[in-house]
């Protein structure tokens, strides 16, 4: 059964930081109380925009977010912090139905997935934001902590400017150990 445009009765979930090099993965789960215009995915939102819809969906909404930092990552595994992220979730979000963006549901009971859902269901699009500036946040503290690696710019994810400055500077705590690297890979880098 598809979700309506607006249902009470559905909780979105959404994450950011599946992929990037460094950082945690943040995770968030939202159950609407009202409509809140401007809903979309939070990557076809100017920083700015999201920063006002971040809070109005915490004043306007029921939400609850989880991070798993680089730490658990590496010792779990991405798909086991997703899942204990999704459990961690229905846990503290009392509703009738789960919708999760994306392919799976990791045989999860009672949760649904719908691909790009981020961008037609408004509870993902909300759980999209409060993850995406949660994570923004999070990796705009770390810059001042580890300033050598950009993550304010790039947010720790694997581009250019990101992986020259690995190569240069080696990796720091909040990197992703068992991440590979390709473009680090060649045996003409030298890594540190």
């Amino acid at each position: 059964m598809s979700p309506s445009i607006f249902d009470e009765d559905i909780c979105g979930i959404d994450e950011a930081g599946r992929g990037p090099l460094a950082g945690p993965l943040v995770m968030a789960g939202v159950v609407l109380k009202r409509p809140i215009e401007g809903l979309k995915d939070s990557k076809t939102i100017g920083a700015k925009r999201r920063e006002a819809l971040y809070e109005a969906i915490t004043e306007e909404a029921r939400w609850h977010i989880a991070t798993f930092d680089p730490i658990s990552i590496d010792k779990n595994g991405i798909s086991a912090c997703l899942i204990a992220g999704l459990k961690e979730i229905m846990a503290h979000l009392e509703a009738p139905s789960y919708l999760f963006d994306g392919n799976t549901t990791f045989g999860i009971a009672n949760l649904s997935c719908r691909i790009k859902a981020d961008m037609s269901v408004p509870q993902v699009s909300a759980a999209s934001i409060l993850a995406k500036v949660t994570r923004d946040r999070i990796m705009e503290e770390m810059d001042k902590t580890y300033p050598l690696y950009g993550f304010a710019k790039h947010k720790g994810y694997g581009t250019k400017a990101h992986v020259e400055a690995i190569a240069k500077y080696g990796l720091c705590p909040i990197h992703r150990k068992s991440f590979k690297i390709k473009a680090l890979m060649q045996p003409s880098l030298d890594i540190k």
